[in-house]
């Protein structure tokens, strides 16, 4: 820095005077023209906010020249909220800084700042006009510590772990360095307490890409996605953003017993949009639309009075269930068994028998079919002694797990020659 021309006590006042036109920055001493160093310093009191220009890095220290008769001094512990900071990290040569006044004149007579204060200050401008606008703030991630993440703002930002993301998040320290947004949720200045939520960022995301593909989404659509779940009731599939349901009544043509016999989460799978909740933001989708009805194949190929090979799939007091294709089941009623009376119907035949049967009823509308092994002409079924089933289990319908489709085919079957026992018992 240049040194200013110092004068006798009172000597400045008695023979000095500004040049005109120089805007007191030029004085005139003795018939000498001099700059007026005074007039170039800009008043500040203790705790305002000056800029300058680092001039100088030391390794507890940084001098700033903010235009002052000396280099202000900021220590290296007002350098940053970060602990135990190299100054060379944060500051570089000519670089300008923000500093707030803490002390003109110390003992030493040195003028010291604080960079993090001055950040400080305006951070927290900052973040009480986010807190009060909804609009998220960014910071870096600076510390792991228990329960969450340390978020530079200029303020130290707590972050929970609960808060990180939507889902939870096995390992915090994948965050470190990263800056990350994040809404305000709770401000208190005289604590110097902010808490902070990405999930809330994340959401509205979410909600904005759940509103976008749901403007692009039609009912009758096949659309491509991932298994991101499987339930009991179901599969959910994401469908770049917004998951999608489909029930497990929707997974085959054929009886599911569990979501998971037939799809795995990760699974790339086409699937139908079946009906579209705009309000909820709810989807329901069919996977068994996207492949072939086994049924329009029985309508197509085969007619009431035809013969076909099929195999029992259960049997219970009142018959048994035939699958004569994949995902095509038909009732054999008791009455249809065998030209004498049965009591049991497993006198006759077992699950997993071969048998040939032959069309009695398709019912299209309702996916109805009903058979008949009697009728077949040259069959006959021999009579098998009763083993009772293991476990106590006595085979009856009650004993029968959900049927699915075919209770309702055998809830309205004809050609009876009794009354049909209540399939609930």
């Amino acid at each position: 820095m240049s040194t200013a021309t110092t004068f006798p006590a009172g000597a400045e006042q008695q023979n000095a005077k500004i040049v005109e036109g120089s805007d007191g920055l030029l004085l005139e001493v003795d018939g000498r023209i001099v700059p007026n160093y005074d007039a170039t310093l800009h008043p500040f009191q203790e705790g305002d906010v000056v800029t300058g220009h680092v001039v100088r890095i030391d390794n507890d220290e940084v001098l700033v020249d903010i235009g002052y008769k000396s280099e202000g001094v900021i220590p290296s512990t007002e350098l940053s909220i970060r602990k135990s900071v190299d100054p060379s990290d944060e500051v570089s040569l000519g670089e300008e800084v923000d500093a707030l006044v803490l002390t003109k004149e110390d003992q030493d007579g040195r003028l010291i700042l604080s960079k993090k204060r001055a950040r400080f200050e305006k951070a927290w401008r900052r973040i009480e006009a986010a807190a009060e606008s909804g609009e998220p703030v960014e910071g870096g991630v600076i510390e792991v510590v228990k329960g969450g993440l340390i978020i530079d703002l200029g303020v130290r930002g707590f972050l929970p772990a609960s808060l990180v993301d939507i889902r939870r998040v096995p390992n915090l320290d994948e965050y470190m360095g990263q800056a990350i947004e994040c809404k305000v949720i709770e401000l208190n200045r005289s604590r110097n307490n902010v808490v902070l939520s990405r999930r809330a960022v994340l959401e509205e995301q979410r909600k904005e890409d759940r509103e976008r593909i749901l403007d692009r989404l039609q009912p009758g659509q096949v659309v491509e996605g991932k298994i991101s779940n499987i339930v009991d009731f179901g599969a959910f599939v994401d469908l770049d953003g917004i998951d999608g349901l489909i029930h497990i009544s929707e997974l085959s043509w054929s009886h599911v017993n569990h979501p998971s016999e037939i799809l795995s989460i990760g699974d790339t799978v086409s699937v139908k949009v079946l009906d579209i909740d705009r309000d909820r933001q709810r989807i329901s989708l069919g996977l068994k639309q996207t492949q072939e009805d086994p049924w329009q194949r029985v309508v197509d190929t085969y007619n009431i009075g035809d013969e076909l090979e099929g195999t029992v799939t259960k049997v219970v007091t009142f018959g048994a269930f035939v699958e004569i294709l994949d995902g095509v089941e038909g009732l054999v009623h008791i009455s249809e068994l065998a030209q004498h009376h049965v009591e049991n119907p497993r006198e006759i035949i077992q699950p997993g028998d071969p048998v040939r049967v032959k069309i009695l009823e398709i019912d299209s509308e309702r996916r109805r079919l009903s058979l008949s092994i009697k009728r077949v002409e040259g069959q006959v079924l021999p009579v098998r002694p009763i083993v009772p089933p293991p476990d106590g289990d006595s085979g009856q319908l009650d004993d029968v797990p959900e049927l699915g489709l075919s209770e309702d085919v055998f809830a309205s079957s004809e050609n009876q020659e009794q009354p049909t026992p209540d399939p609930s018992g």
